[in-house]
């Protein structure tokens, strides 16, 4: 994949109806790298794959023409993105429809991403704990920020992190004057998405993720969290309607990561 392949990535991506600009294909391609299948000069298929250090990755935007499905494409593309991922631990979060395909090639559930999404919102108040407030991300807050990231996903992504910070609005919880936490929000899809969310308590993940709807009424907003964050039912009672979740699938070892901090949302359903 290169990025004169873009277009047509995004026109196959219209066609199975998923929301990605084409500005999101660029974010993501600028970040991994991709494969492309063609049939007669079309593009039929796409994928792509993001190494984060030598040891984990995460894989997605893997599609199939409908047209085309059930062919041998979709295995084809999964086979030349392992091959280029090598031993890595490799991550991807399924649909239904991808599950056997995925189980095929040694994936295992670990667990579910809740995607929740809307545009009308009614916001509680969240009571920060002692010592806490939340406040713009500064010029010097990048390295903890990442610091922050790596400790929760296992995984090294400063360059990921550091492309955020470039195009997204950010928040940090702050504890006693440290960054314990925080959230970013960028133009994605539809309208906007919050993620990642980072904190050391539920309360925290909640109040970073309420100041950025609280800000932005009125505003389409996609907000991806783990199912087993406990933030769905909230996230429904805000106006951020759940749909069918995916499968968080694993190929490879664990990756250690801290609980506390955690995720409470991730980036995007590729890039995890």
């Amino acid at each position: 994949m290169t990025a004169d392949d873009l277009a047509a990535a995004h026109g196959l991506c219209r066609a199975v109806k998923w929301p990605h600009r084409i500005e999101d294909w660029a974010f993501n391609l600028a970040l991994g790298q991709g494969l492309i299948a063609e049939r007669g000069g079309v593009v039929i298929g796409t994928g792509m794959c993001w190494p984060y250090g030598p040891d984990a990755a995460t894989l997605g935007m893997v599609i199939v023409s409908p047209d085309c499905q059930g062919g041998g494409v979709g295995k084809r593309l999964m086979n030349g993105l392992l091959d280029a991922l090598g031993d890595r631990a490799v991550f991807l979060n399924a649909t239904q429809a991808g599950l056997p395909l995925y189980r095929a090639l040694g994936f295992a559930p670990i667990g579910e991403i809740h995607q929740h999404q809307g545009a009308a919102f009614s916001v509680p108040v969240v009571a920060l704990g002692e010592g806490e407030r939340i406040r713009p991300i500064g010029r010097g807050d990048a390295a903890a920020l990442v610091a922050l990231d790596a400790k929760t996903v296992g995984m090294p992504r400063g360059p990921l992190i550091a492309a955020l910070l470039e195009e997204a609005e950010g928040v940090i919880l702050d504890r006693d004057g440290e960054p314990v936490g925080f959230a970013l929000l960028r133009r994605f899809g539809y309208g906007a998405a919050v993620g990642p969310v980072i904190a050391p308590t539920i309360d925290g993940a909640k109040a970073l993720i309420s100041h950025w709807v609280a800000s932005n009424p009125g505003m389409f907003i996609r907000v991806d969290v783990p199912g087993d964050s406990g933030l769905s039912e909230w996230l429904d009672d805000l106006g951020l309607v759940g749909l069918s979740p995916v499968i968080t699938m694993r190929r490879g070892p664990e990756q250690p990561r801290s609980q506390t901090p955690r995720g409470w949302a991730i980036v995007s359903q590729a890039l995890g």
